[in-house]
């Protein structure tokens, strides 16, 4: 019998969190979760239409184009000139399973084992993951205390093994917004210095108290080194449907199908015509929804506030999470265990975001409606007073 079949690489890659998390919840019902980053709504009508005319012609149970649905990306194309200001000249747009897979296929394709690759850190943790799978470096980019990018920092943190620089605006897990000129300063570093600006913008309407979303690839001159990730699971509440899309310059797309080609051959069919309804509908869809998830988030910060000195929350004006630094919380992860055990509410250690100085939980507000919101985050209030005052 093998000593150890695992790999050494996959051997160095933490566990993903979320289903540890969700095992814990299973086991204490009734627990009331902030932990996962899902929307509250689902997709809107006329995707679920277009999802029941599904299968009528043969060929939709076949292979599709490894790119995606050519209806589909004209869609895309449309909004990423519409919305983002993004020029198309020299730039390709690939439907992906999921935003995830588009960050996958971009290393796959532009890195090699041993490479660099910058995260700001708190970092989301299935990139982290992901370096590590490819046998690249993680290098960790500290930010500051209200989680925002520290420019002078990150030109010191190249080395001749960099690769990649990796932002993720609005943010997970600290729902940061990256300034405008922060983002502009970046992608110039990127390209003065032969580097890949690799941008998530999955969470792009998830905006708040008057913060913007800006892309990097509206820059002129970006084409050649800026890579997009985008996806319709928060914003169009599809998240069990897989389909993100990535922006790339032209000259990566063979690069980019090979990954795509072997890996997956192409995003399931039915949910790709699912998300042209998505699409057709637009992300007035979305924006209709953030009036609700905008008094959560009120709810939410209003609560925490009631902790007073027991707990620091940076300003958190995107996507739909908090991360919070508990004073003299101890572990992370066993504070939320028993926030899960013993008060029924259940939130992530910040130490799977790579924080490990200090003790801090990442709260996600996106999946409640109102009336639960009060419910959980008066039990997380509770459970967090009550442990901090010894009672």
């Amino acid at each position: 019998m093998m000593s150890n079949p695992v790999s050494g690489r996959m051997r160095a890659v933490q566990a993903p969190i979320i289903p540890v998390i969700a095992a814990m919840i299973r086991e204490h019902p009734g627990v009331i979760s902030l932990g996962q980053g899902v929307a509250w709504y689902g997709p809107p009508r006329r995707a679920l239409e277009r999802m029941r005319e599904f299968g009528e012609g043969p060929g939709q149970h076949r292979y599709g184009p490894v790119e995606g649905l050519p209806e589909l990306r004209a869609l895309m194309r449309e909004k990423l000139e519409r919305e983002n200001g993004i020029s198309l000249s020299g730039r390709t747009v690939l439907v992906t399973a999921g935003a995830n897979m588009g960050f996958l296929n971009a290393l796959f394709a532009i890195a090699d084992a041993g490479d660099e690759i910058i995260l700001p850190s708190p970092y989301y943790f299935n990139q982290e993951m992901a370096v590590r799978m490819l046998g690249c470096t993680p290098v960790q980019l500290p930010t500051d205390d209200r989680f925002q990018l520290d420019l002078d920092r990150l030109e010191r943190a190249i080395t001749p093994r960099t690769r990649v620089v990796v932002t993720v605006s609005p943010n997970n897990p600290s729902g940061a917004v990256y300034p405008e000129a922060a983002l502009r300063a970046v992608n110039a570093l990127c390209r003065e210095r032969g580097l890949f600006h690799v941008t998530d913008e999955t969470y792009e309407y998830f905006v708040y108290d008057g913060a913007r979303h800006f892309s990097p690839a509206s820059l002129p001159d970006s084409a050649g080194h800026t890579i997009s990730l985008y996806s319709l699971s928060k914003a169009y509440g599809f998240a069990s449907w897989r389909i993100g899309y990535m922006l790339i310059p032209r000259a990566l797309e063979p690069a980019v199908l090979k990954v795509q080609d072997t890996n997956l051959i192409c995003a399931p069919l039915v949910s790709q015509h699912a998300a042209v309804g998505a699409m057709e509908t637009g992300s007035a869809y979305c924006r209709e929804k953030l009036a609700t998830t905008a008094r959560v988030r009120r709810i939410v910060l209003d609560a925490l506030a009631g902790l007073g000195e027991r707990c620091r929350v940076p300003e958190a004006q995107g996507a739909f999470y908090v991360l919070v630094r508990i004073e003299r919380g101890g572990d992370a992860f066993a504070l939320a265990e028993r926030l899960i055990r013993e008060f029924g509410v259940a939130v992530i250690p910040g130490t799977a975001f790579g924080l490990d100085g200090g003790c801090y939980l990442r709260i996600a507000y996106g999946a409640l409606l109102p009336a639960t919101a009060e419910e959980g985050i008066g039990r997380l209030v509770h459970g967090l007073r009550t442990i901090m005052d010894g009672r």
